[in-house]
């Protein structure tokens, strides 16, 4: 039987860059090479596109040599044209995070040059990537959240005074400044009193022009995984465990302060009750592929949903593929059920009129 060709896409403009050179390595290195003949294609900080002149058939060992450098920059649509074996891609697989990545933008032009592709379509990663447009969809859904202040960095510049007056009446200490539209932690504090929340809320703007402030609660941390299109399948709840107090960018991918407890030590009710609101918020926001659903769980198992994330963490040891894992879908199996999933919904939308006969 003939492979099939996909392209795996990663880098990007984004403050989450090197987290996608990493995801690329590790995927790269677990996809099915008697299954897929693998291209890559890096895009870089500047966001220029660059493609392997051939296909990868070994186990990438430097991540270094992912930093793809060439002198000729030739147009995107050309480079998914077809694969290096003359043949057109069944899938594409984007590995990007953050901005211009997972946000709905890359996913458009994948649906305007006609490529199957991998994960969420262009609504489900653009309000997903939107942490208020996906509280508004939540709240459609009546999926429980906690209280919250949104505003632009327009109007925090005209009314500054204001707006600090309106968290601190609307919510208590501690808060969490996040910028509305990047992951990763990237960007959010902590903020225990004023002078900290002035200062976490300088440094979000510095990576988005809309910030969420969001009410801190004593609670876990806990994560469902969920697969597929249209009847989506969860796994069974992760719990992050903190040896700190925040799990902020810097314990996820470098010193290893966070720990994560697969499956999460609550009872079987609880347990339910998470995997159908995971699916739930799947739904509100029309996600496909693939997404992890967060929420926090306090003392009294009262359960909050904190977000959907469309593109999750993706290495091996991410919590997404651990939670399959421990369903007994392998990290190599769950990168196949994901390019089979993406030719599956292409396919469906083929079966889509256009035209009116």
């Amino acid at each position: 039987m003939s492979k099939e060709n996909i392209c795996i896409i990663y880098g990007g403009k984004s403050a989450e860059h090197d987290v996608s050179i990493l995801t690329a390595q590790n995927v790269i290195n677990a996809v099915d090479l008697n299954k897929y003949n693998v291209d890559i294609i890096y895009i870089t900080n500047d966001g220029d596109w660059i493609k392997g002149a051939e296909s990868i058939d070994y186990k990438i060992e430097d991540i270094e040599k992912l930093r793809l450098q060439s002198d000729e920059l030739t147009p995107i649509s050309r480079l998914l044209e077809q694969s290096n074996h003359g043949e057109p891609y069944n899938a594409v697989f984007p590995l990007l995070h953050g901005p211009n990545g997972e946000d709905g933008t890359i996913q458009g032009l994948f649906e305007v040059l006609d490529i199957p592709y991998v994960g969420n379509g262009v609504l489900a990663a653009s309000s997903s990537m939107d942490k208020l447009v996906m509280k508004h969809l939540f709240a459609h859904r009546g999926l429980p959240q906690l209280p919250y202040v949104s505003f632009l960095k327009s109007e925090y510049e005209k009314y500054e005074h204001n707006i600090i007056e309106l968290i601190q009446n609307k919510l208590e200490y501690p808060v969490f400044v996040k910028p509305a539209n990047l992951g990763s932690s990237v960007g959010i504090s902590k903020c225990t009193n004023k002078e900290e929340l002035l200062e976490g809320i300088k440094e979000a703007f510095q990576f988005d022009r809309k910030l969420v402030i969001e009410q801190g609660v004593d609670a876990r941390e806990i994560e469902v995984a969920v697969l597929g299109n249209d009847y989506p399948e969860t796994t069974l709840p992760g719990e992050v465990v903190k040896e700190v107090q925040f799990y902020d960018y810097k314990s996820k991918y470098q010193d290893g302060k966070a720990k994560l407890q697969i499956p999460a030590d609550i009872d079987d009710e609880t347990a339910t009750t998470l995997r159908n609101m995971a699916i739930e918020a799947f739904k509100a926001t029309d996600c496909s592929g693939l997404a992890r659903a967060d929420f926090f769980l306090t003392e009294d198992n009262t359960i909050y949903i904190n977000e959907t994330n469309a593109m999750p963490g993706f290495t091996q040891y991410s919590m997404y593929p651990l939670l399959w894992e421990n369903m007994n879908l392998s990290y190599t199996e769950l990168i196949t059920k994901l390019i089979e999933l993406a030719i599956e919904r292409y396919n469906s939308k083929k079966e889509i009129k256009y035209k009116i006969d």
